[in-house]
C-alpha cells in the first residue's frame, strides 16, 4: 500500500494541535484578563503548561531526585514526560507533527522553495558548527538539572516567580520589546530559505528529543534492492539527511515527519520499521502520535496532576508585585 497519504494526515494533524495551541493561548488571555478585573469567573487552562518546557525539565529532575511532581505547573511535567515518551517510541514525531514552532516553520521554508525554487543549504562545516548552538543550550540546562539539589529545584519550583512564569510569557506576546521583534522577526526571515533554522540550530529542546530519539525502535529503512538512487528521499529530507545512501537512517536530526517515504519513486524502496524487521504501516503511526500524547495529558488528569493550585487570587498578588 502506497504511504502517500501520510503527507495530508500530518498536515491535518499539524493544523488540529496548531488550532489547539491558539485556543489555549486564547483561554490564558482571557483568565488573566478575568484575573485583573478581579473576577474568578474564568479557568485557567491547565495545557498553557505546555509552551514552559523549562517548567517541565526542572520539575521532572525535582520529581526523580524524590521531590514528587510539583504543584504549580504539574502539566508541565505531565507533557514534558509525554514528549520524551513520544520522541522515544516514534522519534522526533513530536517537532513534525505537534510542535506549532515547527509546523510554522515548515510553512516558511515551504514557501521560500515555492517563491524561490530552492531552500539554501549552509555549507557541511558552518550547519555542523551551528547545530552545536542547541546541544550547548541544552547542556547548560541539564547541568543545573543535574547540579542543582531537589532543596534548589523545589525552591524555584515553589517561587513566585515560577507561580506566573506562564504570565511572563503572555506579556512576552503582548508587549514585544525591541529585541524580542528583532530575534522573532530575523528567525521568520531565515526561515524562508532555509528549513528550520529555529527548530536545526536553536531549539534545546530538540536537542534533548534528537538524542532521546536515537534509543528509539522504528527508523527509516531502505530496501537496497528496490532502491533506484534517484536521490528524491535525500532531496525532500527536511534535515538534509542522506537518506539514498543509508541503510537505516538511525539519524538525530531525524523528524519522523514520513516526508522521504512518501516521496519515495518506488514506495516500497523506503518504509519505517521496528527494530529493522516489523514495517509499521503510515496510519498506525499517525495514530500513534495522536494517542501517545493524548493518552499522556489523560493519565496526567488522571492521576491528579494537572489543574495547577495557583489561585486567581494568587495570580493577582504576585502580578501586583
Amino acid at each position: 500500500m502506497s504511504d502517500r497519504y501520510v503527507q495530508p494526515l500530518r498536515m491535518l494533524v499539524q493544523l488540529a494541535f496548531l488550532g489547539l495551541s491558539l485556543l489555549i493561548g486564547f483561554q490564558f488571555y482571557r483568565f488573566i484578563e478575568a484575573v485583573q478585573q478581579g473576577l474568578d469567573t474564568v479557568s485557567r487552562p491547565a495545557a498553557v503548561d505546555a509552551f514552559l518546557p523549562i517548567s517541565g525539565l526542572f520539575g521532572t529532575a525535582a520529581w526523580l531526585k524524590g521531590g514528587g511532581i510539583n504543584p504549580v505547573h504539574p502539566a508541565a511535567v505531565v507533557i514534558f514526560v509525554t514528549i520524551i515518551a513520544v520522541s522515544l517510541l516514534l522519534r522526533r514525531a513530536f517537532c513534525s507533527w505537534i510542535c506549532p514552532v515547527g509546523t510554522v516553520s515548515e510553512w516558511l521554508w515551504k514557501l521560500g522553495f515555492n517563491k524561490l525554487q530552492r531552500n539554501w543549504l549552509p555549507p557541511r562545516w558552518l550547519d555542523l558548527g551551528l547545530r552545536g548552538i542547541k546541544y550547548l543550550l541544552l547542556a547548560f540546562f541539564l547541568f543545573s538539572t543535574v547540579s542543582w539539589s531537589l532543596a534548589m529545584l523545589q525552591g524555584f519550583l515553589g517561587s513566585g516567580y515560577h507561580a506566573i512564569s506562564d504570565v511572563k510569557l503572555l506579556q512576552l506576546f503582548r508587549s514585544p520589546s525591541i529585541t524580542t521583534l528583532a530575534v522573532v522577526g530575523l528567525l521568520v526571515a531565515l526561515s524562508i530559505p532555509l528549513r528550520n533554522p529555529f527548530c536545526r540550530f536553536v531549539c534545546p529542546y530538540g536537542a534533548l528529543l534528537s538524542l532521546v530519539s536515537l534509543a528509539s525502535p522504528l527508523a527509516v529503512q531502505r530496501d537496497l534492492k528496490k532502491c533506484v538512487s534517484c536521490g528524491v528521499c535525500s532531496q525532500v529530507c527536511p534535515s538534509r539527511i542522506d537518506v539514498m545512501h543509508a541503510n537505516r537512517v538511525n539519524n538525530p536530526e531525524c523528524l519522523g515527519c514520513w516526508r522521504c517515504i512518501s516521496h519515495c519513486r518506488v514506495n516500497t524502496a523506503l518504509s519505517m520499521r521496528a527494530f529493522g524487521r516489523l514495517a509499521v504501516p503510515g496510519i498506525v503511526f499517525v495514530l500513534l502520535v495522536v494517542l501517545l500524547f493524548w493518552g499522556g495529558t489523560r493519565l496526567g488528569k488522571a492521576s491528579g496532576h494537572w489543574n495547577s493550585v495557583v489561585t486567581p487570587a494568587d495570580y493577582r498578588e504576585l502580578m501586583a508585585r
